[in-house]
This record gives structure tokens, C-alpha cells and sequence, in this order.
């Protein structure tokens, strides 16, 4: 009887313990995606999981593509991507039943970035294209010392490289001599290094966290065409105005409306506490509109 009672016990303990195995699975949220996003949403998820210490939340980088596709596999619960969802992908979303809920978290001054010894201080978005195109390939024709150019860029699965393809060079090819690099880091290391080099970065990875630029880079301004004002990322008043001219608002994508502690998660980001991160990590927080836009998708 007491052997009986005994193995009874064993059972219920093991019961209990996985019991409380599958909990603290459930309670494991995985995040992935967007390699320029990463570093803010690991800092959110330090500051949440501060605030909610059963919870456990991993993040991953890997690509705005890599993050998407793995929400569509349900191999990730929340994608960072700095792109819109394209309509392919939807449409996979939807031949599997599936619907996309999105999140706007921050918002970002795309920087380009030059080697700080350059004296270059400005060009236009059309310059810009065409040296990411190969079409200028010296210092000189912008204004420059007579030095070859030297592209820094990124994956092609990257929401960045997609982003600047559409919206900079036009939708048409990267030079075939650009550098592609794995990370917004990798480029602002590159191009501190490079006296010849320019690239582009989410603004959150040009400043330290008193706002100043990292030993090293300049961050350019851009104009629109010559004869117009060139503005920077770096200042709020400018993106907030959109003065600025490559801005993009950087994304969070769930299956279905979110629930539970994927909810709580996302409030957490886009509510004040949230915002408040995303400032003091050199992005910016998002606008009314986009609050709007996140209480309508969290509730439909």
C-alpha cells in the first residue's frame, strides 16, 4: 500500500512538473525579424521582462523577410520588419487562413552616413540613387575630393536594402560593387573605417544615447533636388514634419489580433513606457495617426 502510495506521489509530482513545464512554454515569446529593429526590441524586451519577471520573450534578427515568413510558419509569434508586407506574402498569409495584424512601434530617419574625414555635407535624393546605382562613382561629380566611392549596404533580405531600392534608387538595381553587408552595424563599422565609404542606417544606430553621432561617421543631409532645403534624421522636428525625405515607419506583425502576453507586449511598446525606449534609442515615437492606426488593429 505504501509502495502504491508512493509511486501515486511520483505520478502527481511529475504531473506538477510538467504541468508547469508546458506553462512556462506557453509563456515563451519568440520575436524575429528586421536586423535595423533588433537591437530596440531587444532593449523593450529587457524593460518588459524587468516589469514581468515569469515572462521569457526571444528575439532574433535575420532579415524583414526572414521575420515575415517565420510568422506566416508559425516558427514566431511577433515579426519586426522595417517594410510593408508585400502582397505576395499576404497572399501566402491568406492561401493558409491566415490574418496579418500590424503594428507600427517606432519611426525612423533612414540615415545615410559617410566617412567623417569627407567633407561632403548634403546631397539629394537623386544623387543618392545614382551612386547606389553606379552611376556616380567618384567624390568629385557630388562635390567631393577626387576619391572612387565605395558602396556599403545590405542583404537582400533586409527591409532596409528593399526599402532604399523602392524609395532612393527608384526600384531600379544596386551597383553591383556595393558591399552587402550583414547589419546596420556592420556598415557604421565599415564606413567609420572607409574614408571613401557611404551607406545607409536606421537612425537609432548613428547616435549614442545622448544623441550624439558615434567617432567616426557624418550623417548627411538630403534634399530633395538642388535648389531645395536639405534637412537631417537627426532631427525630431524635421522627421516629424516630413521635412526629411526617407522616412519609414518601422512594423510589427501578428496572426490574428494578438492576445495574452503578445498584447500585453505590444501595449508595453507602443504605450508611453514603450515610447519613451524608443526615443532614448535614437528612433522616434510614433504620432497620432499611428496610435490611431494600432488601437483599430488591436481591437479588429
Amino acid at each position: 500500500m505504501k509502495i502504491k502510495n508512493f509511486i501515486l506521489v511520483v505520478l502527481v509530482g511529475l504531473g506538477l512538473i510538467l504541468s508547469g513545464q508546458i506553462k512556462a512554454k506557453q509563456k515563451m515569446l519568440q520575436v524575429k525579424g528586421s536586423d535595423t529593429m533588433v537591437n530596440l526590441v531587444n532593449v523593450l524586451v529587457e524593460e518588459f521582462m524587468a516589469r514581468n519577471p515569469k515572462v521569457q520573450l526571444a528575439i532574433l534578427g535575420g532579415g524583414s523577410g526572414t521575420g515575415i515568413a517565420a510568422l506566416i510558419n508559425g516558427t514566431c509569434d511577433i515579426a519586426n520588419h522595417s517594410r510593408p508586407i508585400k502582397e505576395k506574402e499576404l497572399m501566402m498569409a491568406q492561401e493558409r487562413g491566415l490574418r496579418i495584424h500590424t503594428f507600427i512601434i517606432a519611426i525612423d530617419g533612414l540615415s545615410v552616413i559617410v566617412n567623417a574625414h569627407n567633407p561632403v555635407e548634403k546631397l539629394t535624393l537623386g544623387q543618392i540613387g545614382a551612386i547606389f546605382r553606379g552611376e556616380i562613382t567618384n567624390w568629385k561629380e557630388v562635390g567631393g575630393p577626387d576619391l572612387p566611392i565605395t558602396l556599403y549596404g545590405r542583404q537582400s533580405n533586409s527591409g532596409t536594402y528593399v526599402f532604399f531600392q523602392e524609395h532612393v534608387l527608384g526600384n531600379k538595381n544596386y551597383s553591383p560593387k556595393m558591399n552587402r553587408m550583414n547589419g546596420n552595424a556592420q556598415i557604421v563599422e565599415a564606413v567609420s573605417r572607409d574614408k571613401s565609404g557611404i551607406g545607409y542606417v536606421g537612425v537609432g544606430y548613428v547616435v549614442n544615447e545622448k544623441g550624439e553621432v558615434f567617432s567616426g561617421l557624418k550623417v548627411l543631409k538630403v534634399s530633395h533636388s538642388l535648389d531645395e532645403t536639405a534637412y537631417s534624421p537627426l532631427s525630431k522636428k524635421d522627421v516629424e514634419d516630413g521635412l526629411y525625405p526617407i522616412v519609414r515607419p518601422l512594423f510589427q506583425s501578428t496572426i490574428g489580433k494578438p492576445t495574452g502576453l503578445i498584447r500585453k507586449f505590444i501595449e508595453f511598446e507602443i504605450g508611453p513606457e514603450g515610447q519613451k525606449i524608443v526615443s532614448r534609442e535614437g528612433f522616434f515615437p510614433i504620432g497620432k495617426k499611428q496610435q490611431e492606426l494600432n488601437a483599430k488593429n488591436l481591437e479588429n
